[in-house]
């Protein structure tokens, strides 16, 4: 993870644009490496860094996800735009009432300008940071999306081998972006590796969302050996 997202830092460095409006996920420890490895900007490039994913969570990773994005936007001269809400409801109803809080609101409307998304791939075994925030479904959700043909999610949302997406109940209680809205933005970067996640990048790679995938060469190739070579 660590090398996967000092590589994302460089790239960010070099091909920032300006005025940019850069999405970003949260509970991703990738994402978070990426963060941590970009050097202060000296001349302000982006103009807005706005969380896509629901922040709150248990109180000792929450800073974790907010830190991700407040850290972004300062070394990029950017204006922060946090997403004050779980990244999973406990119940449509529920989200529903959140989706009325005036900043939630804001923020959301935002979704329609990023030109940048950032995003992680999540393989149907929560990342641990995931897990500790409490932003999860439960084994019996998460074996309904798998029976459905799930490999994997991008910001909690998933999709199959295919690259289509898997349509759930779970879907409705999930606050943040969806598959279909990445899929307008300009650039979309994935940052994923290692073993455990190769058949959701494979999967992630087929939904036509993403325009880079940064990851480690043990699983690039893992890819290029499993390609059809007709695509």
């Amino acid at each position: 993870m660590a090398r996967i997202g000092e590589a994302a830092a460089h790239f960010i460095e070099a091909t920032l644009q300006p005025n940019e409006v850069i999405g970003v996920s949260s509970w991703s420890e990738t994402i978070l490496k990426m963060v941590e490895n970009i050097h202060p900007m000296k001349s302000g490039k982006a103009k807005q860094v706005v969380q896509t994913l629901g922040g709150m969570g248990d109180p000792t990773v929450q800073m974790h996800a907010n830190q991700l994005t407040t850290r972004l936007a300062k070394l990029t001269g950017a204006e922060a735009h946090l997403l004050s809400a779980p990244g999973v409801a406990q119940s449509r109803e529920a989200k529903l009432i959140l989706l009325g809080d005036t900043y939630v609101r804001q923020t959301m409307e935002l979704f329609s300008k990023i030109t940048l998304a950032i995003v992680g791939i999540g393989a149907m075994e929560p990342s641990s940071m995931l897990t500790r925030s409490g932003n999860v479904f439960t084994s019996r959700e998460l074996s309904e999306v798998k029976e459905a043909g799930g490999v994997g999610d991008i910001s909690l949302r998933f999709f199959n081998a295919g690259g289509d997406p898997i349509k759930t109940p779970m879907d409705d209680r999930v606050i943040g972006m969806t598959l279909e809205e990445h899929s307008n933005i300009d650039r979309v970067i994935a940052l994923a590796g290692g073993q455990s996640k190769t058949a959701a990048i494979k999967g992630a790679l087929q939904t036509g969302v993403i325009d880079l995938l940064v990851t480690d060469k043990f699983t690039a190739e893992r890819l290029l050996n499993s390609a059809d070579p007709s695509t």
